[in-house]
C-alpha cells in the first residue's frame, strides 16, 4: 500500500515562481538582444550554447554594453603542457602516487554495503558477516610500526640523503672518517621520531581501549530517552529519542529473546540525520508492522544523558555513522619546511657541483667516480642532518609559549608540526554562529503584522495573556467549555484591543506548543547528579526546571514564552502540559510530530487539547519555507528583511484546525507512507505537504545570537595584518549579511554585491559579468548559487571572489565550506587557516592549511579535529600577530643559520682540499666533526628560538607588521644566497688564514681553523640576535666552557702545548675579527641606511 501512494512535487508552485522571478530580473534590460534572454537560458539543456559565449575576464570586454552578450571576449586558461618540464618537476610524483593508489585499491578492495535484516537473540539467522564492533584510529600495529615510521622519515630528501650517506661508510674504499659521525646523528634523529610516534601511537590505544569497553546495558521503562551528541555532529542540546512502542509492552527483558521479531535497516550510509528501517513481529496476530526512523536510533558515539536503553545492534566498525564520516585528516606540512626542502636540493645540486669541479681538477686520474663520491662524503656537512632536529624542537619550544601565554588561557596545541603557519595566512575562513557569534539566543520581536514587540514593550504581552486566561476561565465559569478566548460575549472591550489581545493569546499559545523541548528536573537529593521528571507529584518548581531541545532557538523562545505567563511544565512523548499565570495547568495529547530537517525547513506538530478535544496543526520554520504555504499576506516578506537587516534570526508561526475526520485521514495515509522502504522520505513529505496549504499566519519571531567579545577590534586587526577574511555559515542570506556588517567583517561604507541566485549556467553567466562591474566590494552569496558557479565557472569566480575585501558563503553546507577551503588553496597558492567551533566546521578545519577550534556551545569536536585550540574568536589576533609571526622568524633564521653552519666548515674543507693537491682527505675528523654540530654551537644557536624583533605588545598594536611575512622574505632565495656568501668567504677567512699563520706542524693548522671557526660561529649568533633573552647569554658562555674544557682531552686532535702559546691565541683572535668585524660593520650601516619596519618601531 505504501509503494502506492503517488509522488508530487514539493514546494513546485514556489520554485515556479522564484523561475517567474529570474525571468522578469534577466529580461529587464529591455528590448533588443537582452530582451529575449531569459528564454534562451531558461532550460539546463541549452547552457550548450555558452560554450560559444564564454565568461569575459578583461577590461575590454566590460566596456560592452549588457545587451553585446554575444559579442563578450573568450577567457581562456593557460593549461600546463605536460612535456618534459612537467615529467622532471612533477610527473613523477603523480605517476607514482597513481601507481601507488591503483596497488592499494587492487589489494584493498571495499566491501559492498547492502541493506541487512537483524533478528533479535537469533544471530545464527545472520548469513552475512559484519565488521568487527571497535573503532580503531591507530596507524600502525606490532608489525607496521617500525617499518612504517622509517618510511616517513626517509621520504623527505634531507633524511634519506644522509641514510645514504651513512651507509656508504661501510665500504672501505669510501671510509673517510669513524662510523659514529655519520651514524651518531641520524641514530639521535630517528630515536627522537620513533618515540614521540610510539608516544602518540600508545595514547590512540588507550582512547581506542576506552571506547571500546563502554557497553549500554539497561532498558528505560518510560519509552524515551534523552543523548547528547556533541562527539558527533557538535551540538550540545539534548535529543530526545523514542524507542519501539511494541516491545514495551512486554513483561520483562527476557521475553525480548523469546519473541520472533527482527529489523529490517538500510545500507550503511553517512547521512547522521535519516534513518529508515521497519521492525516486523511476527509471532502476533496480526504480524506487527512498525516503522522505524532517525528518532529511534542511538548512533555510536552518542552519550545516554538521561534514562537508560537497551538496543539491538544494527551497524558495527567502519560501518558505524561516526567512523564513514571521519575522514582521515591529511598529513599537514608546513609551507616552511616545503621551502627549506627545496633550498636542501639546492644545496644538493651545489655539492655534486663541487665534488665534480674537484674531480675535473684532479684531471680525472686513478678510479675518478670514487674520487667523486669520497668528494661528495667530504662535502656532505654542506646539507646539515641537524637542520630537521633543531626545527622540530624549535616547533615544540614554540608550542609550549603558546599554551603558558596568560593572555590566551586555555590554548592547545594539537599539531606541533604548523606553528609557524599561523604567520603566513592570507584568507581567514570563519563559521559565524558560536564563531563570530556567543550561540546564546535572546528573544527580541514579536511580529504580528499590525503590531510589533520588542524588549521594551514585553509587558504588554504579558499582560494580554494574563488578561485572556482570565476571562477565559469567567466565561467559561464551571463547565469547562475551551482554552482559547471565546470570541463572542466580548463586546465591552473595543474591536481592535479584542482582536490584538486573542491574537497575541494564540500567537504565543502557538510557539509553546510547537517545538520539540522537554523540560527537565534536577533530583531535590543533589546526590546522585541526575535528572528525573517530576510526574508523581507533579511539583514542577521554577528552580529546578531546565530546558533541553537540539536547537537553542527553541529553548530561547519557550523560556520567552514562561517570561510572559505561559509556562511548559511538563512534556513526554504523547502528551504536554502548560501552566497559565494563574496557575492552573492545561493538558494537550501530541498525535503526530514532524521534527525540523535541513531539507524543510520547518518544524510541525499536531495536538489535541484534552478539554475541548479540538485537533490543531502547528507548524514554524523559515520564511522561505513557509511563505508558499500561510494564506495571502502583504507584510511577511518586508518584516523579515527589517528584522533580518537587525541581525536577528526570524521564525515564521502558522496554524490550521482540523476536524476528526480531516486526521483520521491523515494519519492512515501517514502510517502507509512510513513503512515504505522505496522513496519513504518523499512519500512522506508528499502526505504532510497535504496539510500545509492555507495555513493561517499568526505571528513572526525575532531571536538575536549575540557576537562574541572583542569581536570587532580583532577582525579589524586581521584586515589591517593584510588577511582576508571569508564568513562561511549555514544561516541564511539576510542574517548572516546583517552579522557581517554588525562584527565590521564589511564596514558600515563599503558597498555589498548580493550574488542573485542563479539555476543554470545561463544565469551564473550574466550574474558573473554583472559582478565583475563592481570594484572593491564585498561579496554575498548562497551555497546553491556557488555550487553553479563552481560548476560552469570555477576559475573565474574564484578569481573574481578573491579580488574582494570580504567574502559571505551563507547557507553553506559542511562539504561545501572544505570544498572552498580546497579552491582557494588551488587556485591561489596561499595558506588559508579555517576556525569554527562545531562538529559541522570539522572538515573545514582539516582541509586548512591551518585549523583552530573553539571550544564551545556546540561541544568540543571542532577543538579535538583542529591544529590549535582556543577558548574566544578574539585568542586569535594575539596567537597570529604575536605567536605566528615569532615562530616563522625564528624558525626562519634557526634554519638558515643551521644550513651556514655546515656550509661554513664545507667551504673550508674545499679550501683545504684545494690547497693539498684535491687531495679528498678529511679536514677535521671523529669527536671534532661530532662536538661541532653539537655540544659546541648547538646550544648558542638554538637559543635563537627566543629572539624577537618587535615586543607582544608592539605586534599587537601595528598589526602592519604581519602584512611583511606573507611575502616570505625571511627566507628566501634571496636571504639563502646572503648566507651562502657570508659562509664562502667566512670558510675561506679561516682556511687561508690559518695555512698562512701556521708554521710548522699541520695539527696547528687543524687547532687554529677550529678554534677560530667555533669563536665564529657564537659571534656570528651574537650578531643574529635582535632582543638579547638571559637564556641566550648563559648559552654564549656555556658553549665557549665546554669547548676550553674539552681541549685538555682532545689531545688525539690538538698540540696542547700550542694551544696555551701567546702565538695560538692571537692568530685565533685575528682570523676571527677578520671573518666577522665586516659583517658587523655592514650590519651596522644598514640599519643607519635603510633601517627594517620593525627597527622604526622599537626607537
Amino acid at each position: 500500500m505504501a509503494d502506492q501512494i503517488p509522488l508530487y512535487p514539493v514546494r513546485s508552485a514556489a520554485a515556479a515562481a522564484a523561475n517567474r522571478k529570474r525571468a522578469v530580473y534577466y529580461s529587464a534590460a529591455g528590448p533588443g538582444p537582452g530582451a529575449d534572454r531569459h528564454s534562451r537560458y531558461q532550460l539546463e539543456d541549452e547552457s550548450a550554447h555558452l560554450d560559444e559565449m564564454p565568461l569575459m575576464m578583461s577590461e575590454e570586454g566590460f566596456e560592452n554594453e549588457e545587451s553585446d552578450y554575444h559579442t563578450l571576449p573568450r577567457a581562456r586558461i593557460m593549461q600546463r603542457k605536460r612535456g618534459l618540464e612537467w615529467f622532471v618537476c612533477d610527473g613523477w610524483k603523480f605517476l607514482c602516487t597513481s601507481c601507488c593508489d591503483w596497488l592499494v585499491n587492487i589489494c584493498q578492495r571495499k566491501k559492498e554495503l547492502k541493506a541487512r535484516t537483524v533478528w533479535l537473540g537469533c544471530p545464527e539467522k545472520c548469513e552475512e558477516k559484519h565488521p568487527r564492533n571497535s573503532i580503531k584510529n591507530q596507524k600502525y600495529n606490532v608489525f607496521t610500526f617500525i617499518p612504517g615510521v622509517l618510511y616517513e622519515q626517509f621520504k623527505f630528501f634531507l633524511n634519506l640523503y644522509f641514510l645514504v650517506i651513512s651507509c656508504s661508510q661501510f665500504v672501505p674504499a669510501l671510509k673517510i672518517g669513524y662510523l659514529y659521525t655519520y651514524w651518531a646523528p641520524l641514530g639521535f634523529v630517528l630515536a627522537v621520531t620513533m618515540t614521540r610516534e610510539a608516544i602518540d601511537e600508545f595514547r590512540r590505544f588507550q582512547r581506542d581501549k576506552e571506547v571500546n569497553s563502554q557497553l549500554y546495558s539497561k532498558l528505560t521503562v518510560r519509552g524515551s530517552c534523552f543523548i547528547r551528541t556533541d562527539q558527533l555532529d557538535g551540538e550540545t542540546d539534548w535529543k530526545l529519542k523514542v524507542a519501539v512502542s511494541c516491545t514495551q509492552r512486554l513483561p520483562a527483558l527476557g521475553d525480548l529473546f523469546s519473541i520472533s521479531a527482527y529489523v529490517y535497516a538500510q545500507k550503511p550510509q553517512m547521512d547522521i540525520h535519516s534513518f529508515e528501517g521497519t521492525f516486523t513481529r511476527e509471532d502476533s496476530d496480526p504480524p506487527v508492522h512498525e516503522s522505524l526512523s532517525i528518532e529511534n536510533t542511538l548512533w555510536a558515539s552518542t552519550v545516554v544523558a538521561s534514562g537508560t536503553v537497551i538496543g539491538v545492534v544494527i551497524y558495527t566498525g567502519k560501518e558505524t555513522r561516526s567512523v564513514m564520516n571521519t575522514s582521515n585528516p591529511k598529513n599537514k606540512v608546513g609551507l616552511l619546511d616545503l621551502e627549506l626542502n627545496r633550498l636542501t636540493k639546492a644545496l644538493f645540486l651545489a655539492l655534486v657541483a663541487l665534488s665534480v669541479v674537484m674531480v675535473t681538477l684532479q684531471g680525472f686520474v686513478g678510479p675518478w667516480y670514487r674520487n667523486l663520491f669520497r668528494f661528495l662524503l667530504l662535502f656532505s656537512y654542506i646539507i646539515p642532518i641537524s637542520l630537521r632536529v633543531n626545527l622540530d624542537m624549535g616547533k615544540a619550544v614554540y608550542g609550549w609559549m603558546m599554551m603558558k601565554d596568560e593572555n590566551i588561557p586555555g590554548t592547545v596545541v594539537r599539531t606541533s608540526t604548523i606553528p609557524e603557519e599561523l604567520g603566513r595566512l592570507v584568507y581567514l575562513l570563519t563559521d559565524k554562529t558560536g564563531t563570530l557569534t556567543q550561540n546564546e539566543m535572546v528573544f527580541k520581536r514579536l511580529h504580528l503584522g499590525t503590531v510589533s514587540y520588542g524588549a521594551d514593550t514585553m509587558d504588554e504581552i504579558q499582560s494580554h495573556v494574563r488578561d485572556s486566561y482570565s476571562q477565559m476561565q469567567s466565561q467559561a465559569g464551571g463547565n469547562n467549555t475551551g482554552s482559547t478566548p471565546p470570541r463572542k460575549a466580548q463586546s465591552s472591550a473595543p474591536k481592535v484591543r479584542k482582536s490584538v489581545s486573542s491574537r497575541i493569546h494564540e500567537a504565543v499559545k502557538a510557539i509553546v506548543l510547537c517545538h520539540n523541548v522537554t523540560p527537565v528536573y534536577e533530583s531535590r537529593a543533589g546526590v546522585t547528579g541526575e535528572t528525573e521528571f517530576a510526574e508523581a507529584d507533579q511539583d514542577f518548581s521554577d528552580e529546578n526546571r531546565t530546558y533541553q531541545a537540539s536547537s537553542p532557538d527553541e529553548v530561547a523562545l519557550v523560556q520567552w514564552t514562561e517570561s510572559v505567563g505561559l509556562t511548559l511544565v511538563s512534556r513526554d512523548l504523547t502528551s504536554m502540559q502548560l501552566k497559565t499565570p494563574s496557575g492552573q495547568v492545561l493538558s494537550f495529547c501530541i498525535l503526530q510530530l514532524f521534527p525540523f530537517t535541513s531539507e524543510s525547513k520547518r518544524m510541525g506538530i499536531i495536538v489535541r487539547d484534552e478539554s475541548t478535544a479540538e485537533i490543531t496543526f502547528y507548524m514554524k520554520g523559515a520564511d522561505v519555507a513557509m511563505s508558499p504555504i500561510v494564506q495571502y499576506n502583504d507584510w511577511l516578506e518586508e518584516e523579515c528583511g527589517n528584522m533580518a537587516r537587525e541581525g536577528l534570526r526570524t521564525l515564521v508561526v502558522a496554524k490550521k484546525a482540523l476536524t476528526e475526520e480531516q486526521y483520521q485521514d491523515f494519519e492512515s495515509r501517514y502510517t502507509q507512507a512510513k513503512l515504505s522502504m522505496h522513496d519513504r522520505s518523499l512519500k512522506v513529505a508528499a502526505v504532510v505537504e497535504s496539510l500545509e496549504r492555507e495555513m493561517e499566519l499568526l505571528c513572526l519571531t525575532g531571536v538575536e545570537d549575540q557576537l562574541q567579545a572583542d569581536v570587532r577590534p580583532t577582525l579589524e586587526m586581521l584586515r589591517n595584518a593584510g588577511i582576508k577574511i571569508w564568513m562561511l555559515t549555514g544561516d541564511k542570506l539576510e542574517t548572516a549579511t546583517c552579522i557581517a556588517k554588525s562584527s565590521h567583517l564589511v564596514s558600515r561604507t563599503q558597498d555589498i554585491h548580493i550574488f542573485r541566485q542563479v539555476t543554470n549556467r545561463g544565469e551564473a553567466h550574466l550574474e558573473l559579468n554583472a559582478f565583475r562591474r563592481k570594484h572593491d566590494c564585498a561579496l554575498v552569496i548562497s551555497g546553491d548559487s556557488l555550487e553553479v558557479c563552481l560548476k560552469y565557472y570555477e576559475h573565474e569566480f574564484v578569481e573574481l571572489a578573491c579580488q574582494c575585501p570580504a567574502v559571505v558563503c551563507c547557507r553553506c553546507s559542511p562539504t561545501q565550506k572544505a570544498h572552498i577551503v580546497t579552491l582557494l588553496q588551488q587556485h591561489t597558492g596561499r595558506r588559508t587557516c579555517a576556525i569554527g567551533d562545531g562538529g559541522n566546521d570539522v572538515s573545514m578545519i582539516q582541509a586548512a592549511d591551518c585549523g583552530i577550534g573553539i571550544e564551545g556551545k556546540e561541544g568540543k569536536q571542532a577543538s579535538l579535529a583542529a591544529d590549535f585550540s582556543i577558548r574566544q574568536f578574539r585568542h586569535i589576533g594575539r596567537l597570529l600577530m604575536v605567536h605566528g609571526r615569532n615562530s616563522y622568524k625564528r624558525s626562519a633564521a634557526l634554519g638558515q643559520f643551521v644550513m651556514h653552519r655546515g656550509l661554513i666548515i664545507s667551504t673550508m674543507q674545499a679550501v683545504f682540499s684545494s690547497v693539498f693537491y684535491f687531495a679528498s682527505v678529511p679536514l677535521y675528523q671523529g669527536f671534532l666533526m661530532v662536538g661541532y654540530a653539537t655540544i659546541y654551537t648547538m646550544f648558542p644557536v638554538f637559543s635563537l628560538v627566543l629572539d624577537q624583533d618587535v615586543k607582544p605588545e608592539m605586534a599587537m598594536l601595528y598589526p602592519e607588521l604581519y602584512k611583511d611575512l606573507t611575502k616570505g622574505r625571511s627566507l628566501s632565495f634571496k636571504t639563502f644566497l646572503i648566507w651562502v656568501l657570508i659562509s664562502i668567504y667566512q670558510g675561506g677567512i679561516l682556511m687561508y688564514g690559518a695555512l698562512v699563520l701556521f708554521e710548522s706542524e699541520f695539527v696547528h693548522v687543524v687547532a687554529i681553523s677550529f678554534t677560530a671557526l667555533i669563536l665564529t660561529e657564537l659571534l656570528m649568533v651574537a650578531l643574529t640576535v635582535r632582543t638579547w633573552h638571559w637564556l641566550m647569554v648563559v648559552a654564549e658562555f656555556l658553549s665557549l666552557g665546554c669547548y676550553v674544557s674539552s681541549l685538555a682531552f682532545l689531545n688525539e686532535y690538538f698540540d696542547v702545548a700550542f694551544i696555551t702559546t701567546v702565538a695560538f691565541l692571537w692568530k685565533v683572535s685575528a682570523i676571527t675579527v677578520v671573518s666577522c668585524l665586516p659583517l658587523y660593520v655592514l650590519k651596522y650601516l644598514r640599519r643607519k641606511l635603510s633601517p627594517p619596519s620593525y627597527c622604526k618601531l622599537a626607537s
